[in-house]
């Protein structure tokens, strides 16, 4: 017997995230406000890809217009669904390290506050429940409990 079952399935280019560290290891969050959750996150950078666009240009772009830097080394750590039940969306988790300051410069309908952290507050808000979405919780516990060289 075959079984028929009908799902609805959100499209979505992808999207990607950026864990900026900087030479002196603050870590470069922000705030802003999210509809779907009905409060304000403290997430990594992050933004949506266009159609075709490679993830690399968009993290180095969505850095700058959420932040304010630039990175001469970005690395792509890892990728992933989201929210693989009801999406088809991938992830594109970046570090950036060797940040230049640049202009911060949001979409126009981006209200963000930038929040730089250090370690030791990244290890509190993590265990006050302080991050709520995946692709920071995903940033934050590769960044307090990875051993790479290269990134410490």
């Amino acid at each position: 017997m075959e079984k028929k079952t009908k799902r609805e399935v959100v499209h979505h280019p992808g999207a990607v995230g950026i864990l900026p560290i900087s030479e002196d290891k603050t870590i470069y969050f922000v705030k802003q406000y999210r509809l779907p959750a009905k409060s304000i996150l403290l997430e990594i950078p992050a933004g949506k890809l266009d159609y075709g666009e490679d993830p690399l240009d968009c993290a180095g772009r969505e850095l700058e217009e959420e932040i304010g830097f630039k990175s001469k080394n970005l690395k792509l750590i890892h990728t992933f669904y989201p929210s693989p039940g009801i999406s088809d969306e991938i992830l594109y988790l970046f570090v950036a390290k060797e940040l230049e300051k640049t202009t911060l410069n949001p979409d126009e309908d981006e209200f963000l506050e930038v929040v730089p952290l250090k370690k030791e507050d990244l290890e509190r808000i993590l265990f006050e429940d302080g991050f709520r979405d995946s692709k920071t919780l995903i940033a934050v516990y590769y960044f307090l409990f990875n051993k790479e060289e290269w990134l410490l």
